[in-house]
């Protein structure tokens, strides 16, 4: 996008203008808008399917297509960054609260943090692997015959590859079972009935009130630097790659 800003800087974005530098943290913020209008219902219509296996399937597979599919992302195509980062972000938060939904039946209530702590272990060993595969590609680009963007693209598209790959590990060994809830459309429409019911009565809590306001500010500033940080120390700290 900042390849292809006019003299002020500027790229159109949906017929209006914005700063090309800023159309990263425009995509961040639409996703995340949007992942929470949809996955309390993704979270419903997974309690309320017996199919969560095909769910997960769906929603990481459009995840990982469209990561995969950003490798084509060029100067002359970076409008195409905005549906498919945007659907490939949502649709791997619809991908965790599935695969969320699948704890109940692995574990005891005793076991379930052990359990979800180790998962969250392995998959964060995971991602930090192909992060050390693809900042080696990328530092060394000119090694391998490759300019840094292509390097690029290709750490786009193997971080697509990699999740596409992994996701058959769950969908070949979990299985499964009857829903908790049986009527999807009942279920869609209470968790919004239920959602507005736990905002009423949270005020009777008020260290649990504290507490997820806490979290609240906590983990959105984590993501923000999770999200934010590699732009900020380029462009505005001057620190290469």
């Amino acid at each position: 996008a900042s390849a292809a800003a006019d003299p002020s800087g500027n790229v159109r974005v949906l017929g209006f203008p914005v700063y090309a530098e800023s159309y990263w943290s425009l995509l961040v913020v639409l996703s995340v808008v949007l992942q929470v209008v949809a996955l309390p219902v993704v979270g419903a219509i997974a309690d309320a399917s017996a199919h969560k296996k095909r769910l997960l399937a769906i929603s990481a597979y459009i995840g990982a297509g469209a990561t995969v599919a950003m490798y084509w992302l060029r100067e002359d195509t970076w409008p195409a960054a905005l549906p498919l980062f945007v659907a490939a972000n949502v649709a791997f938060g619809a991908s965790i609260v599935i695969s969320n939904s699948f704890l109940n039946d692995l574990a005891s209530p005793e076991e379930r943090d052990t359990v979800s702590s180790r998962g969250w272990a392995i998959g964060y060993l995971g991602g930090g692997l192909m992060l050390v595969i693809n900042l080696l590609v990328v530092q060394n680009a000119g090694r391998f015959g490759l300019t840094e963007g292509q390097a690029v693209r290709i750490a786009l598209a193997s971080a697509g590859a990699w999740w596409a790959v992994f996701t058959l590990v769950p969908l070949a060994t979990l299985r499964d079972r009857p829903p908790l809830v049986r009527a999807t459309g009942r279920a869609v429409l209470g968790s919004f009935g239920q959602f507005v019911r736990t905002l009423r009565e949270i005020r009777r809590y008020p260290q649990a009130l504290t507490f997820l306001i806490a979290y609240l500010l906590f983990n959105d500033a984590v993501q923000a630097v999770i999200a934010l940080s590699g732009q900020f120390a380029v462009r505005e700290l001057g620190i290469g790659i």
